[in-house]
């Protein structure tokens, strides 16, 4: 018995595409941690001219993962080995690109956290983390991301921006950028005014008070693409 004729096309045919994409993701993923690298030894050298003691650090985490810390901040960049399509519904749909060839709405994604350094110093597990970007990338190296202000504003042609290492080097250092400006705040003291003995007790057992750069803040209320 055989597999019906269409059947067979559609499973090669999507096969390839979504194999060609990740192929596309990963190339640029590796760009990436080569530029986050780059970047973070050149601010290292600048800290020792400049005899200031901030710490600036690349870690490898594997094939799909890495991080730096600057001064007080982390970043995570994360490439997700799925692929997928922008709903129907998408301002990218809509783009006489996608309608040319539907193919091109297939895509990989890089995530970009970032989290304070100090909450991975002192295992604060209940600190929180802020996705500020996700890069989609498709088979033709095309690019288009969703984030906050810096990223969100300037990387948002996806018929015309492709990935190389210029592209990736603006938003390694835009997303630097987001990063140091995006302060932290203190909450509202109605928050935290009452604490109980349990909390007091584990207070400095790390784990208990939750930080993050925007707590008790409409984090949302930031510019959106």
């Amino acid at each position: 018995m055989q597999i019906k004729e269409t059947l067979n096309d559609l499973i090669f045919s999507k096969g390839r595409l979504k194999q060609d994409v990740y192929h596309s993701t990963k190339e640029a993923f590796e760009l990436f941690r080569a530029t986050a690298k780059d970047l973070i030894a050149q601010l290292q050298e600048q800290n020792r001219e400049r005899g200031t003691d901030l710490k600036f650090e690349f870690t490898d985490r594997g094939d799909f993962e890495f991080e730096i810390r600057f001064a007080s901040d982390t970043l995570f960049f994360l490439m997700h080995t799925n692929i997928f399509e922008f709903s129907r519904n998408h301002e990218v749909m809509k783009s006489p690109y996608i309608r040319e060839n539907p193919d091109r709405s297939y895509c990989g994604v890089i995530h970009i956290y970032n989290f304070l350094s100090d909450s991975f110093t002192y295992e604060r597990d209940n600190d929180l983390g802020y996705l500020i970007g996700r890069i989609f990338i498709n088979s033709e190296k095309h690019y288009f991301i969703e984030g906050k202000r810096e990223l969100g504003m300037l990387y948002n042609n996806f018929n015309t921006s492709t990935i190389d290492s210029q592209s990736v080097q603006g938003i390694v250092e835009s997303a630097i950028e987001y990063t140091t400006n995006f302060d932290l705040l203190s909450p509202p003291y109605d928050e935290i005014k009452v604490l109980s003995v349990g909390e007091m007790r584990n207070t400095f057992n790390k784990k208990s008070f939750v930080t993050a750069k925007r707590l008790g803040f409409r984090f949302q209320a930031d510019t959106l693409s």
